[in-house]
């Protein structure tokens, strides 16, 4: 089940949102059930790490406010932010689900990077 939610993310640095030693960067998700059976997100998991070392562990119930149920070959899309105090960190994390036939299982969220993107050129 796991390996059949697939997760893609988009990020985008906000700077009008940003002022000193407060980094916001907005993320777009789209969260992909490939597989045969509708599943819903329970809760989920991140761990945001900024380029000091300093990490953040978020859970909670759902996305935004939602368990969104994701039928087959269905996607559910959302954005969220996270602020950092250095311009550059990553996230990572996971999604509980519950698929039709009751089973609870872990969809990983891979690692992706938020960076003030004139840094990076």
């Amino acid at each position: 089940m796991k390996n059949d939610i697939q997760v893609d993310v988009e990020v985008e640095y906000l700077e009008a949102q940003s002022r000193d030693s407060e980094y916001v960067f907005a993320y777009h998700i789209r969260i992909r059930n490939e597989g045969e059976q509708a599943v819903q997100l329970l809760t989920r998991k991140w761990l945001i790490t900024d380029a000091d070392g300093n990490k953040t562990e978020v859970q909670g119930a759902g996305v935004i406010g939602e368990q969104p149920v994701i039928q087959p070959q269905g996607e559910h899309q959302y954005s969220s932010f996270s602020v950092l105090k250095t311009p550059v960190g990553c996230m990572q994390g996971s999604y509980q689900m519950k698929a039709d036939d009751g089973s609870l299982f872990e969809a990983d969220i891979p690692m992706f990077t938020l960076a003030v993107r004139k840094l990076l050129q």
